[in-house]
């Protein structure tokens, strides 16, 4: 997740300010803010993820992070509204908008049944849509990605998109996130599979 915000920032993908451990908590806090999001950088599921509203909780959830992964990142809060963008190809899919039950989409949220919606198409304006795909489309691109991918984002009140991560190898089922945005473009879930495996055959190369 570091070295992927680097590369967001690098392409021109607004992402939200971070920093990793070991950090000293005061400077934390203070170019940060509170609340703060602390989470092993190479997790997910949102495994270990702890969002941090006091002070004194810091410690505790560097180290529960810790406990998953041998990097830790402290991430700025970004409050709003969370969409996803699936990239099949080139292609960004329909721009879904994920509703928790939770004020994160967190563990509980993304594996129990009721807890969270999704929305695909997402009640976004023709600006907004378009502005969060081609922000997907740098940020595959900026990771040097190949196939299909998420890029999860989140909305403030402002209609300022930061994106939260890639995921590089995003569930499959058909009731998860990328069959629904396909789904959602016309394009049936045997298709995307078919699609998807043509993408990851080898590709050929011509001797000269």
């Amino acid at each position: 997740k570091d070295l992927s915000k680097a590369l967001f920032r690098s392409a021109g993908v607004s992402t939200a300010d971070w920093r990793m451990a070991p950090v000293d908590p005061d400077e934390a806090i203070e170019t940060l803010g509170l609340p703060l999001i602390v989470k092993p950088s190479k997790q997910g599921s949102t495994v270990g993820l702890t969002l941090v509203r006091e002070a004194a909780a810091l410690p505790a959830a560097i180290a529960l992070a810790f406990q998953h992964d041998d990097e830790v990142m402290l991430e700025r809060f970004v409050p709003g509204r969370e969409f996803t963008v699936g990239i099949l190809g080139d292609v960004a899919l329909p721009v879904g908008e994920i509703i928790s039950q939770n004020e994160l989409y967190d563990y509980e949220a993304k594996y129990t049944p009721g807890m969270a919606r999704e929305v695909f198409p997402a009640d976004l304006s023709a600006a907004a849509t378009a502005e969060v795909q081609a922000q997907a489309r740098r940020a595959f691109r900026a990771l040097k990605l190949r196939g299909y991918a998420r890029i999860d984002f989140r909305m403030t009140a402002d209609g300022t998109f930061y994106c939260l991560e890639a995921n590089t190898n995003p569930g499959l089922t058909e009731l998860s996130l990328i069959p629904q945005a396909a789904a959602a473009a016309g394009i049936p879930f045997p298709e995307l599979c078919e699609r998807i495996a043509v993408m990851a055959a080898p590709r050929s190369t011509e001797q000269s």
